[in-house]
Order: C-alpha cells, then structure tokens, then sequence
C-alpha cells in the first residue's frame, strides 16, 4: 500500500469531521468534534475553518457556557449546494436529488425495460431522471456539486469505467465520460456494495463504530466493507464481492457461471429456487421469475401465520446466510454487521434471528462475541443517499476548491476583507 500524503490524511479527516455533522442532530462546537474525531482541537480548528471558507460549513450561534468564553456552534449549510444520487438497479433506475445536509429534496424512478440494455439507454435513463429532479425541486443545474451514480457489478473508479456488469454483459464500459457529456455536470462513479456501507457509515450503523460490514440481499449480493473507519476498496475497488464466493461446492449455477456461489442461495433468485426445491407448485413462484418483491412479501406474510413452507425457506435460507457471513466474520472481525436491502427489509427480524443462530456455528468464539449482527434502519432508498455521499466525498476531494491553493487564496481574501468563496449557485 502506498503511503498517505499529508493530503490524503486532511481529506480523510475533513471527511471524518463532516460524517459527524450527518452522524447527529443539531450544531456541534469544535470541541464537540475534537472529542468526537479524537483529532487534536488545532486539527479541527484548520479544518473547520477551511470548511467555512467554502461555505460548507456556517457558525449557528454559541454553546451555553457555564463561564469563560462563550464556544461557537457549526453548522452544516444545507443551502451551499445540491447532490444528485443516482442508484442503477436491475429493473429500475432511481434518482435523488439532496441539500448538502443530505435532506432530499425531489425523487425519480424509471423502470429499466428488461433485455439486454445498452449502456446509452442507462445514461439517457439517469440524464432523464436527473433533469426530472432538478425540475421538480426548481433547483438550478449550476447548483449541483455533483452526481453520485451506483453502477452494479465491478467499477473501475478512478478510470470511471463498468468493468463488468452480471445484469448486461457489458464490460470495460467508460460510463463516466458519457455520462459527463450527457449530464455537463461532476460524475463519482461506484457500485451498490460501496454506496451502502458510505451510507451506513455517514447515517446508520457505521456512525459510531470503525469495523463495519454492510451485507447487501437483494437480486445481486455482497458486502460493503468499512474497515479502521474508513470504506475498503481493495487493489481494484473489487473488494466485496462475497456474493461470488463459494458456499457449497458444485452446488448451484450463479449467474457469473460458477458453482456454488453465496448469491445462488441467499439473493432474490436463490430464495425463488430454495421454494421450488421444497414446494415446486408454490402458487409465489409463478410471480417468482421475474425476481418480484412480491415472493419476499408473500413468504413473509405466510411466515407470520406459521406457514411450513414459508418458515422453512426462510429457515433454510438463514442457515446458508449464516454459514456465509461466518467466512466474514472470521476474516474481517468486525464491530457490526449489517443485514440490508430488498431480502433483509422483508423478512426481517425472522431471518436475523435465524442468521443469528446459524452463525454460531461458522464462526469463531472470540469473533463472535466481538459482532454485532443487525438489520440496516436505513431507508430503502439507501444506495442513492450512499451515492449521494459519494458524490459530496468527491467534492471534498477537489483539489480546486480544497487544495493548498484554494487555502491560501481564502486566506488572502479574509486578510483583503473580500470573500472569493464560491457561492452556490455559481459556475465553477
């Protein structure tokens, strides 16, 4: 691994002291964020301030004090700007459009027609659904510090590339320069594994913990990986895909054209097939090939009145899921594991339960004891908001606006009495 520059270190506590504002309600004091970072009160006080020169940051008043000088109140300035998150999933595409507290603001979702689907009908979908939220907050495009788009499958990030995608076939794909053209606007691009756990770690159970797996259930599965309080990559920003490692040797066909792997058991189309291996004639299957929200809502409906064969998919299904997540667990040993997205959010506390108990017996004494194992309190729309993060993550990263140059400019300007920050709504 490459050693951090001291740049690299300032970005990630710059991103380290925003989290905090998003991580709790109301003004913090710098000495709130100090005690919160565990950075030094000096750090904090540079950062700050750089943050307020950008406008991202405004001073909210003073802390009650209980003698000596009163302690200045931050706030996050909601107004400098908007965020767009787009979230590409297998049959729909949605857009967001959030303030820079990552309040949202307006909504969109197209459907994806099914098919083999080209990578220009995808962004003529996002540009669609970009404009439409934009319309629909009457909130101008100069006002967009930038669009956050979660792409499934492998993405190469720093070149902006689709290496490959299990829903399309596409591979090697530079959907960042078409998107630019289509969008005239800053375009972050990663995958749904890496949106969840930024949305985890900025709103959910990330918040206060620094070794963090975020398990994604839905048609594709995997992992989100927060380690050391900080999202893990890996060496090609492939790090996550757990949904493609073998669970049962020889077992069944994964849609990436292996064997056995963790998605072929515990995604939407493994738990269809769960079903028709105990109950072929199950009336939920007819609604099951196109991998409906409708099957997960049926065998939880039924499983609530105790119905055999509901209880024993999702019983069968917790104990693959378990077996699974131990691989994880041993490995990674984390604080916290999140059960997230379509699967979780259905079957809920009956699957976790199951999980729970079915881990026990994959796992490691002392890891286990170290985890916590819990369903995600995040709102469906969770990988939108985590590519909405994304996005403001990438605007903080701008050497433009938050270089040594951009410093030492702001610094001349408070020395001028001028204010040359870049106000929102102003091109840059």
């Amino acid at each position: 691994m490459a050693n951090r520059s001291a740049q690299d270190i300032r970005r990630l506590n710059r991103f380290e002291v925003l989290r905090r504002f998003h991580a709790s309600a109301g003004p913090r004091t710098r000495q709130d964020l100090a005690s919160e970072t565990a950075l030094s009160f000096a750090t904090v006080s540079n950062l700050t301030s750089e943050l307020i020169d950008e406008g991202v940051l405004v001073e909210a008043g003073h802390a009650e004090s209980g003698g000596g000088r009163p302690r200045a109140l931050l706030a996050l300035n909601a107004d400098r700007g908007t965020l767009v998150g787009v979230d590409v999933g297998e049959t729909s595409v949605r857009t967001e459009l959030f303030d820079l507290a990552l309040g949202k603001m307006a909504v969109d979702e197209r459907p994806v027609t099914p098919g083999d689907v080209t990578p220009d009908q995808i962004a003529d979908l996002i540009g669609a659904g970009a404009d439409a939220v934009l319309a629909a907050a009457e909130s101008p495009r100069s006002r967009v510090l930038g669009v956050g788009i979660s792409l499934p499958g492998l993405v190469e990030r720093e070149r902006g590339v689709s290496a490959y995608s299990p829903y399309w076939a596409w591979r090697d794909v530079p959907m960042r320069d078409r998107l630019a053209d289509r969008l005239g606007l800053p375009v972050h691009l990663d995958n749904p594994l890496k949106a969840s756990a930024l949305a985890e770690m900025w709103f959910g159970a990330g918040r206060d913990v620094d070794n963090l797996v975020v398990v994604m259930l839905r048609s594709g599965v995997g992992a989100g990986l927060a380690l050391d309080g900080t999202l893990y990559r890996g060496a090609t920003n492939s790090a996550g895909e757990w949904g493609h490692s073998c669970l049962v040797f020889e077992g069944r066909r994964c849609r990436c054209g292996n064997l056995g792997c963790v998605e072929a058991y515990v995604g939407t189309a493994g738990i269809a097939e769960t079903l028709r291996s105990l109950a072929p004639d199950d009336p939920l299957l007819a609604e099951a090939d196109d991998i409906a929200a409708s099957l997960l809502t049926g065998l939880a409906a039924r499983a609530a009145k105790d119905d055999p064969v509901a209880v024993a998919v999702i019983g069968r299904t917790a104990a693959y899921l378990g077996a699974a997540l131990g691989n994880l667990v041993n490995i990674l040993n984390p604080e916290t594991l999140v059960l997230g997205d379509q699967v979780a959010a259905h079957l809920g506390e009956r699957l976790l339960a199951e999980t729970r108990a079915a881990l026990a017996g994959h796992t490691l004494a002392p890891p286990l004891r170290a985890v916590t194992l819990r369903l995600s309190s995040l709102p469906h729309d969770a990988v939108s908001r985590g590519a909405a993060a994304l996005a403001f993550e990438g605007f903080l990263n701008d050497r433009e606006v938050f270089g040594p140059v951009s410093r030492t400019r702001a610094a001349r300007a408070r020395a001028e009495g001028r204010d040359d920050r870049r106000l929102p709504g102003h091109s840059r």
